[in-house]
């Protein structure tokens, strides 16, 4: 007799589980119609967050050039400055 009773409430708690089960299916689904319309500003704001990306990128590379350039400048005016030392 109690492997019987065991049965029934194996079963009941199978539908149990089933019904929970499909009503989180169910509010998923509606989780993603309501998603859909935030994935659509989610390029926008990634194409905006890669401009400025870029930008900072493009900042940088320039910075070191200006940098490079300095470096040049003042080995240029060595040069030039040596070669006076070097006549008198």
């Amino acid at each position: 007799m109690g492997k019987q009773h065991k049965k029934h409430i194996k079963r009941s708690r199978r539908k149990q589980y089933l019904k929970r089960k499909n009503e989180q299916v169910k509010a998923s689904i509606v989780r993603k119609d309501s998603s859909s319309k935030t994935a659509e500003a989610k390029p926008a704001a990634k194409k905006a967050a890669k401009k400025t990306a870029t930008k900072k990128v493009a900042a940088k590379k320039t910075a070191t050039k200006k940098v490079a350039a300095k470096k040049t400048a003042k080995k240029a005016a060595a040069k030039k400055a040596a070669p006076k030392t070097d006549a008198e």
